[in-house]
């Protein structure tokens, strides 16, 4: 049946109401991001329209200079994307396999390690502050990227592990059997029929695990000390954490800050939409 003009226009009323909704607070730090001298009071209007188009804090943060000339912007964006994306990567990985386990066999100390991982992420990172100081500093890694990225991947695999599990046990347990009777063994069904089938699963993972590594800035804060090796979030954090906070500094950095997260989600999202049972008809 046809929808009525009044269905159509009440049903598009409310989605505008909702949008706006949504995007008031993200007009609000565009217009403080344009406002120069960075006051949340120097302009009243409660309406989220920049009344000036000045780029001075986007140009603050990204040509900021430390004492010696080095450009913070480009060596704290190319800390983050390393730390980040190795993070995911390492995350995912080691998770895979662990996830279909999880999911296919019955061994012992399973239900009490699925248990485990998850109370493992009940607890707020910064409880694990010390003793990871105590390691990374035997280690020889304490303020150095490779020790922020060994403690962003361990911390992203038990709940890539979780995802990845859900995403695994949606998959019929008909198609592997069907596998085992051709002659595949284990492996052949984990790399030819279950990673196909589970790559929308793949890509949920790895942006949920990108995003987190991307805005933690606390780990960072604590086990970084060389300004050019500190994240992005680290230095915008730092722009409000003083006795004379600079808002208009923080909101640019915090839209230059989300580009980079929109891209991943963009390159990713073709994977996202396309149907778990995809590869089952492949080849």
């Amino acid at each position: 049946m046809k929808p009525r003009t009044i269905d159509i226009v009440v049903t598009h009323m409310i989605l505008l109401l909702l949008s706006a909704v949504v995007l008031y607070p993200v007009l609000w730090v565009l217009k403080l991001a344009l406002t120069p001298g960075g006051q949340l009071g120097a302009d009243p209007s409660p309406i989220p329209v920049p009344s000036h188009f000045d780029l001075s804090n986007f140009r603050a943060f990204l040509f900021a200079r430390d004492f010696n000339g080095n450009p913070l912007f480009l060596y704290q964006l190319g800390n983050s994307l390393l730390v980040s994306g190795v993070a995911t990567l390492i995350g995912v990985l080691f998770a895979l396999s662990a996830a279909f386990a999880f999911s296919r066999f019955a061994f012992t100390g399973r239900e009490a390690g699925l248990k485990l991982m998850l109370v493992s992420q009940m607890f707020p990172a910064v409880v694990t502050a010390v003793p990871l100081i105590v390691i990374l500093d035997g280690l020889g890694l304490f303020g150095t990227t490779a020790g922020l990225v060994l403690i962003y991947a361990t911390a992203s695999v038990p709940f890539c592990i979780w995802m990845l599990k859900g995403f695994f046990d949606t998959i019929p347990r008909d198609l592997e059997e069907s596998a085992r009777l051709d002659g595949a063994g284990s492996f052949v069904i984990f790399w030819k029929i279950m990673l196909p089938l589970v790559r929308p699963g793949i890509a949920v993972t790895a942006l949920f695990s990108f995003m987190t590594a991307w805005n933690e800035f606390i780990m960072a804060s604590i086990f970084l000390d060389d300004v050019t090796r500190y994240t992005l979030p680290v230095t915008l954090q730092q722009a409000v954490g003083g006795y004379d906070p600079d808002w208009g500094l923080f909101a640019a950095g915090s839209l230059l800050l989300s580009i980079p997260v929109v891209l991943v989600f963009f390159v990713v999202q073709r994977h996202m939409v396309q149907g778990l049972t995809a590869g089952a008809v492949k080849g």
